[in-house]
Parts: C-alpha cells; structure tokens; sequence
C-alpha cells in the first residue's frame, strides 16, 4: 500500500487515500486488514470519517420581517454530532440556539442548518459554541444571540477517566442577552419567570 500524501491540500476529500490510510492504522494497531471480517473496513470506516468532516455547505439565510415582534426566539434540542480534533472520536449532543430580533428573524430551520453546517468537520465544543454564535450575530444581525450546547464526549466516555454520560456544557452570550439571566435560563432549560 502506499503511504497517505500529507502534502494534500486541506480542505481536499480523498476516500481512496482514506481507505489507505485506515488499512494501515488497523494493520499497525496489530490487525489483519485483509482478512475476511475486515477487509471492508477500511471503505465503510472512510466513508463515515467523511460523511462526518464534510460539510453540507454554509445554509442561505433568507431574512423575514419580524412584524413587531422582539422576544426571545429559541431553538432548543438542536441534534448535532462532530469528531474531536484531539483523539477523532465522535462527540454528539444538541444544541440550543437563540436570539433578540433587531430588524428581521430567520427560518427556524436554518439555525439548525447553521448548526449542522459548524459542526462538521474536526472540531472542540467550545469553537462550536462560538462559530455558530458568530454565524448567528453575522447572518442575522439580531439585538443579542446567545448558543449552549450539550453533548457527550466519547474521547471522556471510553478512555481516561471513563465518565458514561456526563456531559460537557458550553455558552456563548451578547447584546441584550449578555446579561440577560432570565433569558438566559431558556436556554439552560429552567423555568423563565417574568422580567422585572
């Protein structure tokens, strides 16, 4: 087999350099890649590795008007699942995207193909967290936006410590909702009582 070409560009999806490269990642954690039970292995394992890196493209945002309209607007349970830069293990979990309307509002569902879009590829929870709140600041200019996000890490769940089920919890607030604590508690999931 021949070596993986480092000097790719990045950015660049090659599913035969791939399916190279996890032959020989089985063949030196000491396993028989050619035999019957893994010998396609290396094609199914690349396909998914790339499924998980490549990214569905940064969603359109189309702008509605808002037509009075300035509470909060919330996302929650937001599915996601991305691979850890560190260790390339999937981490998954959702995520709770929201924002105070300045001029317009979006489709719900293009904060979720925002969040989809963020997520792929190699990647830390925390630079998700702030990515998509950017993304959301940029694409939807509101009075404040804020993201949390809660998943589980299987880098934490299956090696180290071997922590099952806990989860990493990460936010990000600005504008009005910096300091907003009773807004802030919808994303967390508690009880929003009313404003003073």
């Amino acid at each position: 087999m021949s070596s993986v070409d480092v000097t790719a560009p990045v950015g660049t999806l090659d599913l035969a350099a791939a399916e190279t490269a996890i032959a020989q990642l089985l063949t030196a954690l000491g396993q028989d890649a050619a035999s019957d039970r893994l010998r396609a292995t290396p094609a199914r394992a690349a396909a998914a590795l790339i499924g998980l890196v490549a990214s569905p493209g940064e969603p359109s945002v189309k702008p509605m008007p808002t037509e009075g309209y300035r509470g909060l607007v919330l996302v929650r349970d937001i599915p996601f699942q991305s691979l850890c830069e560190h260790h390339l293990l999937p981490f998954r979990g959702c995520a709770h995207v929201g924002f105070l309307p300045g001029d317009s509002l979006v489709g719900l569902s293009t904060l979720a193909r925002g969040v989809e879009h963020v997520a792929h590829g190699l990647q830390l929870q925390e630079r998700i967290t702030q990515q998509v709140h950017d993304w959301v600041r940029r694409e939807v200019n509101p009075r404040g936006a804020g993201v949390v996000i809660e998943a589980e890490h299987l880098c934490m769940s299956f090696r180290g410590v071997g922590t099952a089920d806990t989860h990493l919890i990460t936010s990000v607030f600005s504008g009005e909702l910096a300091d907003d604590s009773a807004a802030q508690a919808a994303f967390f999931g508690r009880e929003v009582r009313g404003r003073d």
